[in-house]
Parts: structure tokens; C-alpha cells; sequence
């Protein structure tokens, strides 16, 4: 039985299990961790709760931890994969989401342990199998990056 917010094309809310069976992504590389006010073929906001217990810090830096940037727009990614996969319903979960092109790419504030990190992405248009969205990341309501990707879906 469908709620009125799936059948009016909206989800409150995704958790890491629905995630998961949405994208392939896995721990390291799984880089949200909740979607939250989905709207089926038009926008969704990931979630990504930012710890000193990341991988990558150990890199990046030791002495001043900051998220990579390309992570930031990889989170991104994933969270339009995720939007991707509900819009197009069950039969895509699980394909691959591809990039294609990263442009505008602007990184205004880093993203350190502790921060709440929130990625809205708003499809722009879609051809096919191509999918062009505008993403931007954002901790404590301050923009910290944003780009537009562009990303195609495939089976496996």
C-alpha cells in the first residue's frame, strides 16, 4: 500500500539500508548517509555526517583535517544516483551512475570533523540516459561548494 507522499512523487526520507539498495557504493566510498525530502524526478537532499573516523582524514590532513573537495562533489553524485534510482523505480536499483562532466566546481569553505554536511541536488534536464543536475553542498546553512554534474545511467 502507497502513502500519499509516494504516490505525489515525494519521500521524506531514505535510510543507509534504502541507500544501499539504491547505489552500489560501499564503506569507504559511501559518502551519505541519509536522503531526506526526495521529489521524484526533480530534486533530494543528502546527508552527510562528517567524523575524525573517515578514511581519508589520515591524509588529508593529519595536523588539519578537511574533506576533500572531490569527495564533496562525489557525495553529490550519489546523492543525484540516489534520486535517479527513485525516479525511475524499482527495475534501476542498483545500476551504475556514471560522471560524464563536473563544471562550475566552487569550493568556498572546508568541510571539517563535526560538520553536518547537506547536498541538494536539483535535476536540470534529462535525455535519455543522460542526467544533468546543480548540486550544493552545504554545513550549518552556508554554501561551502556547489557544481553541476552530469552523469549517465547503466546496467551493470
Amino acid at each position: 500500500m502507497q502513502d500519499s507522499a509516494a504516490q505525489s512523487g515525494s519521500i521524506e526520507a531514505l535510510d543507509i539500508a534504502q541507500i544501499m539498495r539504491a547505489i552500489p557504493h560501499r564503506y569507504p566510498f559511501l559518502l551519505i548517509d541519509r536522503v531526506v525530502d526526495l521529489q521524484h524526478n526533480y530534486t533530494a537532499t543528502g546527508i552527510k555526517n562528517v567524523s575524525i573516523n573517515e578514511n581519508f582524514f589520515q591524509g588529508h590532513f593529519p595536523h588539519h583535517p578537511v574533506m576533500p573537495g572531490v569527495l564533496i562533489i562525489e557525495s553529490m553524485a550519489q546523492t543525484a544516483a540516489v534520486l535517479v534510482v527513485q525516479t525511475l523505480g524499482p527495475d534501476a536499483q542498483g545500476k551504475l551512475v556514471y560522471f560524464m562532466s563536473i563544471d562550475a566546481a566552487k569550493f568556498r569553505k572546508p568541510v571539517v570533523p563535526g560538520d553536518q554536511m547537506r547536498v541538494r541536488v536539483e535535476k536540470q534536464k534529462q535525455r535519455g540516459n543522460i542526467w544533468k543536475f546543480a548540486g550544493e553542498a552545504m554545513v550549518e546553512g552556508k554554501t561551502v561548494a556547489e557544481a553541476v554534474i552530469t552523469a549517465m545511467i547503466l546496467d551493470k
